[in-house]
């Protein structure tokens, strides 16, 4: 017996549907803030069904999506210095700077690996004393510890040649941008993986100070079905708050092994989000004991202008003002083969789910 037939059950998810149905007699909205989110509503066809009255918006989760032009622009600047090399995860390897890409630059010649994990990079490092090597960390809370570990590894293996060009995030200031700027939610379906490593503690002042109720999900069509009817029970009672749906991942205090090592490393820095801007204490840096090991005080980088390209939405997108059906560029110039936006670039990313789940029209 296949072990995810019991979260993929037909008739499961047609009583959930049934009893959504009955309590969803008024419009609520419900963004979701993770990449795998916004890949599975879409894949098992969650919208199709939903009544009208509940829509799906989809947020700032998936880690390529919300990583400016600017940054990329800095790590082809870096792969560019003598005796330097980039090391990055594959799927940052296609989104476009205000330059080109990752990936252009590498087939023009310069230095760029792809690897598996942070700790592939220390190795690489330890194995090439020669070579300045730079890991690019990028993603959310659940990638940071891993980012973190490699610092202490090569701090502790005294491996001098390596460093991290930081654009890790944190997700609840993104999470209080979306609600401050205006924008209509009646809740939030919290990311799971996330929340395995931070817990549910962080997503408390949503609740307390925005009256927004908050289910960290799972990922499977009964997890999302049965987070949406929680929400949408939290609303009719006028009770928001902070629930776990996906427990048999998540634990309310999270993993403290892991936040011991993200906060040894990293402080929080005011960091940039496409289609938010400037978030205060909304990213990670190195910590001054650490600055050996933080690649915008081994180098001298130069700055870039966050751009995003002529017509391109997505920054809309990522705050659930518009679909990706609604940008001129979708499934035309912009497509997983050609990306444009990055939204567009990874599987998780709104624009690519759209494409390969929803149709081109």
């Amino acid at each position: 017996m296949n072990w995810l037939e019991g979260y993929r059950s037909r008739e499961l998810c047609e009583a959930l549907a049934m009893e959504i149905c009955r309590l969803a007699t008024r419009p609520m909205r419900f963004m979701e803030v993770c990449g795998g989110h916004t890949r599975a509503i879409r894949k098992f066809g969650i919208p199709s069904l939903l009544p009208e009255t509940i829509s799906l918006l989809s947020g700032p989760g998936c880690p390529v999506c919300v990583t400016g032009r600017a940054f990329i622009d800095q790590a082809i600047s870096l792969s560019s210095q003598e005796d330097t090399e980039v090391c990055t995860f594959g799927d940052l390897i296609r989104v476009n700077g205000n330059h080109g890409s990752l990936e252009k630059a590498r087939a023009e010649g310069k230095q760029i690996r792809i690897v598996l994990s942070s700790l592939d990079a220390v190795e690489h490092a330890k194995r090439n004393p020669e070579k300045k090597i730079v890991f690019l960390g990028i993603g959310f809370e659940t990638t940071a510890p891993g980012t973190a570990a490699a610092i202490l590894k090569a701090s502790r293996d005294g491996i001098g040649n390596f460093s991290v060009l930081s654009a890790h995030k944190l997700m609840p200031p993104a999470m209080e941008g979306i609600i401050s700027e205006g924008i209509p939610i009646d809740g939030y379906i919290c990311p799971g993986h996330v929340s395995t490593i931070t817990g549910t503690r962080m997503y408390q002042p949503i609740v307390e100070n925005f009256k927004i109720g908050c289910v960290i999900s799972g990922f499977e069509p009964l997890d999302l079905m049965h987070s949406i009817l929680m929400l949408i029970r939290q609303v009719l009672n006028d009770k928001p708050k902070v629930e776990i749906q996906y427990a048999r991942a998540v634990k309310p205090m999270g993993n403290p092994e892991a936040q011991r090592m993200m906060y040894e490393v990293f402080e929080t820095a005011d960091e940039w989000w496409r289609g938010l801007g400037f978030l205060k204490n909304s990213g990670l840096k190195p910590k001054h004991k650490y600055y050996e090991f933080d690649a915008r005080k081994v180098f001298d980088i130069p700055t870039f202008k966050e751009t995003d390209p002529k017509g391109c939405i997505c920054g809309e997108i990522l705050k659930g003002l518009k679909t990706p059906h609604q940008c001129k560029l979708f499934a035309r110039t912009c497509t997983p083969v050609n990306p444009v936006g990055a939204c567009m670039v990874s599987t998780e990313g709104a624009c690519q789910t759209w494409f390969n789940y929803e149709g081109k029209n």
